[in-house]
């Protein structure tokens, strides 16, 4: 597939998502890699945009520099969106509270704690998200690992092989540590996001490195 073919694919993909803004946003591509430019209204539509670019056929990788501008004079103050982004997770029951904590720097959000399970460590980054003022968010929580490196691989093969969606027998599975490598091959870069949301699933999963091809 040609890089004008994904360019024009990936421009229709922004146009058909309902959540994104996309008259201001520059695509371009180079070999299968796509650049995102241009600005939004919020940290929403940004994060939106670079999911609706990965679903496309023929996409090999996404470089996101889409900045956020708002549509008001002034951004709220860093200590009002600090203090706003403790509430939200202090009442998200996913996330143990106390956990997490927040530093705010011209509206970018980073957050740092320990908790046992990625889908808490991505839950907190899903809570704040949607403040009006948060440009971008950096999630540096450590996930703490409390089961063996097999019963991690075992979890995340039958995760695999449940999913209609995905080759299971394709996709190889290395556990070290925290650390998940997947190796193979899959037809679709949807594949691959099925593989690594497998892999995130686990418990005690910290890191996940993709080695999967598309063929």
């Amino acid at each position: 597939m040609g890089d004008r073919t994904i360019r024009d694919s990936a421009i229709a993909e922004l146009d058909f998502e309902p959540s994104i803004d996309a008259a201001e946003i520059a695509v371009s591509v180079d070999d299968g890699i796509v650049t995102l430019g241009g600005h939004v209204a919020n940290f929403v539509q940004r994060e939106a945009a670079k999911r609706a670019t990965k679903k496309v056929r023929g996409v090999r990788a996404v470089v996101e520099r889409i900045e956020v501008r708002f549509s008001r004079d002034k951004p709220p103050l860093d200590e009002d969106l600090a203090k706003r982004a403790v509430q939200l997770l202090d009442w998200n029951v996913v996330v143990p509270k106390g956990a997490v904590q927040v530093k705010v720097q011209g509206g970018c959000l980073t957050l740092t704690g320990t908790v046992e399970w990625q889908y808490q460590k991505a839950e907190a980054k899903a809570a704040p998200n949607r403040l009006p003022g948060v440009v971008s968010i950096v999630n540096l929580i450590e996930v703490t690992p409390k089961v063996s490196a097999t019963d991690v691989r075992g979890e995340i093969e039958a995760a695999l092989k449940r999913n209609a969606q995905v080759e299971a027998d394709a996709i190889h599975v290395d556990v070290s540590g925290g650390k998940v490598t997947l190796k193979g091959k899959v037809h679709a870069w949807h594949e691959r996001g099925i593989a690594e949301r497998a892999a995130w699933s686990a418990p005690g999963v910290r890191t996940v490195e993709d080695r999967i091809e598309m063929t």
